[in-house]
């Protein structure tokens, strides 16, 4: 296989370090604004309060590891499962792979998880399909690496009483639940009557004093409503303490005119910024300001993605890997070719049709997978 300069050694030390301070801060930031608005809950102040402290070892962690020449990102994005209960229009999911896959046993997942933590990983999402299916081995997960922070993204419909008395027990899981707007936009993206189900699932969340949020997909139709007062004040009294918006990836053919135009990506953004000053709650795009982080964040820099059969990939919208953890160790696939070549271009990916740069760039990756596959003939 080709031996490729870490790009550690292609960003200039003084930028480098930069940017990852800054990231640093930013997630401690937005976990002291947690702590801020859960204070009355002394049981989740304390599990905030571990999950804050285990921030700042795991960053002194992964500068460690930097040193060694191995770049470890403060997030893993794990897709536990190809299945899912619902058939959402513009799913990454089903737009990026084809069938169902066999996914991760849960040794393989406990693995997973055991060494992220070793590495100095801070946040594991969990994602799918729909993650609720193995809600059992998450829970258990969660227990077992209580400083961890999992935030589930979930349909919320496999949320009944059971499952909310079980999340209820496990402090440092963040249930996301998925909205497109109100009954009309959720609807039509998820299926009639989801809305109002979800409603009832974030009264269910409320009643058991779970710390959980929304997680809504923005695009061109949606996304001056979601950012408006009436939304988040609506979420919010509900129970919502978290939103995280999503821009939308035309991962789907036929969906560009669902991508935010940068005018409304400006405003976006400009949204969040006020609302996270004007409401207790915490407001987050994704993929955000990439600009302030030097290039786009994915391939390691800020995060990487683990596909529902243990492919590791540069980011949950670019299914392209060279490198699956059925034949390897996480630190061995971080040093993936596939990954260093993207992490050494971050500057050059540049968020333009639509939120993943990798997507809108994939012929050139799936160049670099066709460099990489010559070099091993």
């Amino acid at each position: 296989m080709e031996q490729i300069s870490d790009p550690l050694s292609e960003e200039s030390p003084g930028p480098a370090r930069h940017y990852r301070e800054l990231l640093d801060a930013s997630l401690s930031d937005t976990l002291k604004a947690a702590l801020r608005i859960i204070a009355s809950d002394p049981a989740l102040v304390f599990a905030g309060m571990r999950i804050l402290a285990w921030q700042k070892k795991a960053a002194a962690i992964r500068r460690a590891q930097e040193k060694e020449g191995l770049l470890v990102p403060p997030a893993l994005f794990v897709s536990v499962t190809s299945q899912c209960n619902l058939a959402c229009r513009g799913c990454y999911m089903r737009g990026t792979h084809s069938g169902p896959a066999r996914d991760l046993d849960p040794g393989q997942l406990s693995s997973l998880v055991h060494e992220a933590s070793g590495l100095g990983v801070s946040i594991i999402v969990l994602a799918g399909g729909e993650p609720l299916i193995r809600r059992t081995e998450i829970a258990g997960l969660a227990r077992s690496y209580p400083r961890i922070l999992f935030a589930v993204f979930s349909n919320g419909l496999l949320i009944d009483d059971a499952a909310a008395e079980e999340l209820a027990g496990t402090k440092n899981i963040i249930p996301m639940i998925s909205f497109e707007g109100f009954r009309n936009e959720t609807d039509e993206r998820r299926g009639t009557g989801v809305y109002d189900r979800l409603r009832e699932v974030c009264a269910r969340l409320k009643r058991n004093g779970i710390f959980f949020g929304c997680s809504v997909t923005v695009t061109r139709t949606n996304a001056d409503l979601v950012t408006t007062d009436r939304f988040a004040q609506e979420m919010i009294a509900a129970g919502a303490r978290v939103f995280v918006f999503v821009e939308y990836v035309p991962i789907e053919p036929g969906t560009e005119g669902m991508v935010l135009d940068d005018g409304r990506r400006t405003a976006l953004y400009a949204s969040i910024n006020r609302l996270n000053k004007k409401y207790p709650a915490i407001f987050i795009g994704f993929p955000g300001d990439e600009d302030a982080f030097g290039g786009c964040l994915a391939a390691g820099r800020g995060f990487l993605h683990v596909s529902s059969s243990g492919d590791l990939e540069a980011c949950p919208a670019a299914p392209f890997s060279d490198t699956n953890l059925g034949r390897c160790s996480l630190r061995e696939a971080i040093r993936s070719p596939l990954i260093s070549r993207i992490r050494s271009h971050h500057h050059l990916l540049t968020e333009t049709n639509g939120g993943c740069a990798l997507w809108t760039n994939r012929a050139w990756v799936e160049g670099l997978l066709d460099e990489g596959r010559k070099c091993d003939e």
